[in-house]
């Protein structure tokens, strides 16, 4: 009697792991295919097996950006995208950044119909990317514009005095490594910055001359650092409407584009391919109910801004 009874507890035991076995992969296959539907229908590339309108949305600081330059990339590639909206809501941030943004945006355009599509904010680099685009439209309360270039640095020398710290430093010339936080710029300094600064803001007004079919005179007129709302910029030669995604779709339709296309947003799946990404494991997560911990809060903060280096073209750094 007592093998029959340790042979029902066992037996007991090995139903409860295989109740919890295929309950887990229930849960897992479940997971797995709302991940993948999500991916084909509903996620980063939603839309990829039908005729569609890539959505790009450029927000917050602009840097140097490979991941969203090889989405505009694909998106170049992808036979099944017959245009491009460009969702820009950014104060702008590095020149670079912008720089290489609006290149990718410039080739795209010479393939496909493009439209930025201006949401809160475009200045700065985030104007210089809008006008990458062959329409610009923006709502009556946008801000655009805050052409421009400029290098901040930040002046300790009477703190460290202060302190009693002095800094001791031995240079090969002159102007290496200047301007320093450690001590007050002369004026070969500030001249060397101001060569940088106006080579980089002549380049940015020719972008916006060309691109504007403006003549020189007239974007330097705009160019004083100034913001516009976006019934201005309409007046001002810096956007060519009034309006949002309807609008942009609209604009579309006069180059041969099917307005009843689905507009689908195209999303950083943010490395290892899908099913190693980040966001196959958010799906997942979701589905468990597991909470998202994914979020980078410095980001969201927007403390990234306070670690712009190098030129910068943005409205309030």
């Amino acid at each position: 009697m007592a093998l029959r009874a340790d042979d029902l507890i066992d037996r007991r035991r090995l139903r409860r792991k295989l109740t919890f076995w295929r309950v887990a992969a229930l849960v897992v296959a479940a997971a797995g295919l709302i991940a993948l539907s999500t991916w084909i229908y509903g996620g980063e590339f939603t839309g990829v097996a039908v005729d569609h309108i890539a959505k790009v949305k450029i927000e917050g600081t602009i840097t140097e950006d490979e991941d969203l330059i090889k989405r505009l990339d694909d998106i170049r590639q992808s036979s099944r995208v017959k245009a491009v909206i460009l969702s820009i809501d950014s104060p702008g941030g590095t020149t670079v950044g912008g720089e290489s943004i609006y290149e990718e945006v410039r080739k795209l355009a010479a393939e496909k119909p493009v439209v930025a599509q201006v949401g809160t904010l475009a200045a700065s680099a985030g104007y210089m990317i809008a006008t990458a685009a062959d329409h610009i439209v923006a709502r009556q309360s946008s801000i655009v514009g805050s052409i421009g270039v400029l290098i901040q640095y930040p002046d300790v020398s009477g703190l460290m005095d202060k302190l009693g710290i002095k800094l001791e430093e031995v240079k090969s010339s002159p102007l290496k490594a200047s301007p320093s936080p450690f001590k007050p710029t002369n004026d070969d300094e500030r001249t060397m910055v101001r060569k940088l600064i106006l080579d980089s803001y002549d380049w940015f007004v020719g972008i916006v001359a060309e691109r504007r079919n403006m003549t020189k005179p007239e974007a330097l007129a705009l160019a004083d650092g100034s913001i516009f709302t976006g019934r201005q910029a309409v007046a001002n030669k810096l956007v060519d409407a009034v309006g949002g995604e309807t609008e942009a779709i609209d604009w579309l339709a006069t180059k041969g584009v099917d307005a009843k296309l689905k507009v689908v947003e195209w999303k950083d799946t943010e490395g290892g391919g899908f099913l190693f990404s980040k966001a196959m494991a958010r799906t997942i997560g979701s589905a468990l109910g597991l909470p998202d911990y994914g979020s980078d809060i410095i980001h969201e903060l927007g403390a990234n801004r306070l670690f712009l280096d190098g030129l910068v073209s943005v409205w309030h750094p």
